[in-house]
């Protein structure tokens, strides 16, 4: 019989389920890991010294690159920072706006993160499933900001504009005729808001053929059952948030125990896991899904009853309306104002988390009185994460490194920054 040899290896360094350049040295006894040390390719674009050079409004579009499948989420916490510096009051219906576009964003991030996952554990069809539903997410996005991805739609204040009126529209062409094109716009007849309240009509079912496919598959639970397992303690020394701490079993959401807009206004339940392995949190972000629709659905029939203000009439912190900038001088100063120099913020400093898709998300901001933030600096949650992958990966074997890689749901934008 061959003796098992000791190996030094590279894994990577590409990788579906790591959105980014990912090589892991991996040292082996025959197949088992005893070390994973990850190295990561050079994503960095030194995020929190530009914003150092740049004035607080012009950030906000840098802060959609970070995490870049959970675009408004990250714009969150870095408005609302800049907002508790300045002891600015949102309107009551951009909160609800916003909150309803976190919870779209943690659909669309989890939706990416079951189908690389998915796919590198060998279920093909996951990532088609995934894509599809995404596609509506992000017409969603480009409604209201104009882009797919990266929507700077969150501004100090509030948001950019109120929810439109009217979805974009398929127009027919060759490929697809006028009747299939009337078919594809029958959701898109009514205001966003009625193609949102379509989607999450149509979103449970969706999970469910999800879960079809997964949750019993025995390939799929021989996978991921008793691997990569993290202990309630282990899982908080490590700095664990998100579902990767909620998968330990740790009751902790930063919606519900430091909540932040509108998020104690509404129902939605905490999912907790109990193994702390891959298994766990697959179930747990499968289980945000529902959840999050259920959030979704409570903001449309608010948003529906409750019209108002989207953004704060403060015109030193947002811009006036265009027509009022185009009829009257003074607007047009402030506007001008605005956009050049920005505006003063007071000194002092402030951190602000949110409940991002990953975990905790924060930005801890300090001001020295000028328009541009004297220091900034982002937590990560995926940083913590993968940290702790060596010891996650530690007596398992090469092919579970990948379903821990997935299970982790890194994307490099946050990590490297």
């Amino acid at each position: 019989m061959a003796e098992i040899r000791n190996y030094t290896m590279n894994f990577g360094p590409q990788h579906p389920a790591a959105h980014g350049v990912l090589r892991l040295v991996l040292e082996l006894d025959g197949e088992v890991v005893r070390r994973a040390d990850p190295h990561i390719g050079l994503l960095h674009r030194a995020t929190e010294k530009l914003a150092e050079n740049k004035t607080y409004i012009q950030s906000v579009p840098y802060m959609d690159r970070l995490d870049y499948v959970s675009m408004m989420v990250n714009e969150h916490a870095y408005v609302m920072a800049i907002e508790k510096l300045l002891q600015v009051e949102v309107p009551i219906r951009a909160q609800y706006i916003r909150v309803m576009f976190d919870e779209i964003t943690r659909i669309l991030n989890h939706l990416l993160w079951i189908g690389a996952h998915a796919l590198d554990v060998g279920a093909m069809t996951m990532f088609l499933y995934a894509f599809r539903e995404r596609e509506d997410l992000m017409d969603c996005y480009e409604a209201v900001s104009g882009a797919r991805m990266h929507a700077a739609y969150y501004r100090p204040g509030g948001v950019y504009r109120d929810l439109p009126d009217s979805m974009p529209k398929y127009q027919s062409s060759k490929v697809h005729s006028e009747k299939q094109t009337r078919i594809r716009n029958e959701n898109r007849e009514g205001s966003l808001l009625d193609f949102i309240e379509d989607f999450t009509n149509r979103f449970p079912t969706y999970v469910d053929e999800y879960e079809t496919l997964l949750t019993d598959n025995r390939i799929w639970k021989q996978r991921l059952v008793d691997i990569g397992v993290v202990s309630p303690e282990r899982a908080k020394a490590l700095g664990f948030t998100g579902p990767m701490l909620r998968g330990s079993g740790v009751e902790w959401d930063l919606r519900k125990k430091q909540s932040y807009e509108v998020y104690d206004r509404l129902e939605f339940d905490i999912p907790v896991g109990v193994n702390g392995d891959c298994y766990d949190r697959y179930l747990i972000r499968m289980e945000e899904f529902r959840q999050s629709n259920r959030i979704i659905k409570q903001c449309i029939d608010w948003l529906r009853k409750n019209p108002g203000p989207v953004i704060t009439d403060n015109h030193k912190v947002a811009p006036p309306s265009r027509v009022e900038m185009k009829q009257n001088m003074e607007e047009m100063i402030h506007h001008f104002k605005l956009f050049t120099e920005g505006f003063h913020v007071p000194p002092g400093e402030a951190y602000v988390a949110v409940e991002h898709p990953k975990g905790e998300f924060g930005i801890y901001m300090v001001s020295n009185g000028a328009n541009k933030p004297y220091r900034l600096k982002i937590r990560a949650p995926g940083f913590a994460h993968l940290a702790a992958l060596d010891e996650m990966s530690r007596g398992h074997m090469i092919s579970d490194v990948v379903a821990i890689i997935g299970t982790q749901d890194i994307v490099f934008g946050e990590i490297d920054r």
